[in-house]
Formats: C-alpha cells, sequence, structure tokens
C-alpha cells in the first residue's frame, strides 16, 4: 500500500509557532523522510468559509499568506502538492454522501467542534457547515487515500471521527476508503502551545500568537511580555516550570547548542529549570534566553518568506499545479466511491442493469 500524507490549516491569517511545532515543522520532517509516496498539503479555504461566510475577502487575501509560510517553512513543491480546497469539487460530493453516516448526536460529542463552537460563541446559532466540519474533514482525508495525518493534540478526536465514518462505510458499501492514522510531534511540549498570555491554546482569534513572519523586534516585544509564574514575584522566590509557557517554549524550541551559545553558564536545560524551582532565576533572565532561542529558530523562515514574497508569480503557479493534480487524485477516489455505493448509473449502462 502506497504511503500517503494529508494534512493543512485553514488560511484564516498567518501561521504561528503554534503551527510550527504543532505539525508544520513534523510535516518537513516527514516530507524530507523518503517514507512517503505522496504527500498532499491543503489550504483550507472552503473549511474557513463555514465561520467567515460574510468576509470571503479575509479567506482569500489569506491563502497566499498561508501558501508562503509552507514554503518559508522547508514544504517543497517538488515533493509535496500545495492545493486550494475549494478547487476540489470532488470533496465536497465526498462529504455530502458522507453525511448520511454520522448521526448529529455524533458530530455533538466531538470535542473539537464542542471547543470551537464554544470559543467562536456559535451556541445559539452554528452554521450548519461549520457544525459539519469533521465530516467535511474525513472527505479531504479520504479524498488522497491518506495513510497518515500529522496534525496538532486538538485534532485527535476528528481524526477518530474519520476512522470512524471510513469504517461505516467500508461495512455498509464493500473495502474503498482507507483508514488514516494520526501522526502527533515527538515532543509532547509540541502538543499543544500555549498563547504567550497563558491561555490554553494560542490562537489567532485570540490574539495571543508569535507569528512565524514576526519581526526579530515584535518577537522580542511578545516574548518579554509572556505570561510566566504569578506568584514568582521576586528573583529569590522558588518558581513553578510546569504550566509555565516560558518553559513550554523552551522545551519545544530549545536545543543543547543554544545554551552554548546564549546561556553558557548552564549546561543545559534541566539545570535552567532546577535554578529556576529554587529561586534566584528571574523571569526576565529565563525570557532573554527564550528571546534569542526563538530569533535563531525563525530568522531562517522569516527570510525564505522574504524571498517567496519576490516570487509571488512563482507561488500562484505551485497552488494552481498542486490544485490540478489534487483534484485527478479526488476524482478517482470519487469514482471508486460512486461505484462502491452503485451510482455511478451510466457507466458501463449500469442503470439498465
Amino acid at each position: 500500500m502506497k504511503q500517503i500524507i494529508l494534512t493543512g490549516d485553514r488560511p484564516t491569517g498567518r501561521l504561528h509557532v503554534g503551527h510550527y511545532v504543532g505539525s508544520l515543522k513534523e510535516r518537513v520532517k516527514l516530507q524530507n523522510s523518503g517514507r512517503y509516496d505522496e504527500i498532499y498539503i491543503m489550504i483550507a479555504d472552503a473549511q474557513a468559509l463555514t465561520d467567515n461566510a460574510e468576509h470571503p475577502e479575509k479567506v482569500r487575501q489569506n491563502i497566499m499568506q498561508v501558501a508562503l509560510d509552507y514554503l518559508a517553512c522547508g514544504l517543497d513543491p517538488e515533493k509535496s502538492t500545495l492545493f486550494i480546497q475549494s478547487m476540489i469539487p470532488e470533496l465536497t460530493e465526498l462529504t455530502f454522501y458522507y453525511m448520511n453516516l454520522v448521526t448529529v448526536s455524533r458530530v455533538q460529542r466531538n470535542p473539537t467542534v464542542k471547543a470551537e463552537i464554544q470559543m467562536r460563541n456559535f451556541e445559539a446559532s452554528i452554521p450548519v457547515g461549520f457544525f459539519c466540519y469533521p465530516i467535511s474533514q474525513a472527505a479531504d482525508i479520504t479524498a488522497f487515500q491518506a495513510t497518515a495525518v500529522p496534525v496538532g493534540e486538538d485534532q485527535m478526536p476528528m481524526i477518530e471521527q474519520c476512522r470512524e465514518i471510513v469504517h461505516k462505510f467500508n461495512s455498509v458499501y464493500g473495502e474503498t476508503l482507507t483508514e488514516p492514522q494520526i501522526v502527533l510531534p515527538e515532543k509532547a511540549s509540541c502538543l499543544r502551545l500555549p498563547g504567550i498570555d497563558g491561555k490554553a491554546k494560542m490562537s489567532k482569534s485570540l490574539g495571543n500568537c508569535i507569528y512565524l513572519s514576526d519581526e526579530s523586534e515584535d518577537i522580542k516585544k511578545k516574548v518579554m511580555s509572556m505570561f510566566t509564574d504569578p506568584n514568582h514575584l521576586r528573583v529569590e522566590d522558588p518558581g513553578q516550570v510546569e504550566g509555565n509557557p516560558v518553559f513550554i517554549y523552551l522545551d519545544a524550541f530549545c536545543r543543547p547548542e543554544y545554551f552554548e551559545e546564549f546561556l553558557p553558564e548552564y549546561s543545559g536545560l534541566d539545570e535552567l529549570k532546577a535554578h529556576y524551582q529554587r529561586g534566584g532565576l528571574g523571569d526576565v533572565k529565563v525570557k532573554r534566553f527564550l528571546n534569542n532561542v526563538l530569533q535563531a529558530e525563525l530568522q531562517p523562515i522569516r527570510e525564505r518568506r522574504k524571498m517567496w514574497e519576490q516570487r509571488l508569480p512563482e507561488v500562484y503557479e505551485i497552488l494552481r499545479e498542486g490544485s490540478k493534480a489534487a483534484k485527478e487524485k479526488a476524482s478517482q477516489t470519487l469514482h471508486d466511491v460512486r461505484h462502491a455505493m452503485k451510482i455511478d448509473y451510466f457507466e458501463n449502462d449500469n442503470l439498465l442493469k
């Protein structure tokens, strides 16, 4: 069986470091591993419209922004197919068929859907398209016969629901769809990066992000304003490491060589944490170190992004050709689905049989 990846992001804004450690970095690693036969990276504009229907210009303007972030992080159009979701109408048809295999109560129980509805204050008035987000995502994944889906921890319930849909379809119509496996970041700290304000999740809508395209001064300002241990009021006070965003970010980004370069008086992160916990280490010093780490990590990404910004017609062609290739793949899956359901009426006179 071919090993295939499908993953993507909603174009509702530039991508941030939460996206990077949660899935983007892993995508690049998997892309370059040589273990996968096909890799599809989707800009999920149709899903973004489910809660931005009145502002389609916001989605349209951010498609290129997300594409630039992809290329800046190292996604290679020679190895990965970058495409725009709405350019693949087969996905809509697959979604329609899958809707008949899922109950309303099952979607309501999806933890990701519940959390997103609450975050957007949709409790009283949920757009149907947004409510059906998990079913649409299942169509995206199965259309490309994906065997692996690299995403953040918050998407685990979505992948589980996709697997349920695959199992149900194959049980009813015969073995047709591929059941995907979720691929999580190796580091536990990368599963869900908190916002700089200490909120549980870094989110564009909450305004608590460090963006991949942020200039160095913006990064420094955000890092120095980060939430830490509220009880660590004086340098000599013992500090809490668990749940402290500054240390969570260091867990996600820090490498041994950064201590040699920026903080040589410590042997590594464990020693830094121990000092903070026993007292005698101030937040400002730790934040300055984190700033240096983030600057080192993000500078190459920012520079590649600026390079691609000078080549927008080329980025446009990458998306156009990628969408064409993705349509061909999804079209084959839709053909197989229609055949399994026996609704390919005009193929080989099937309606007469």
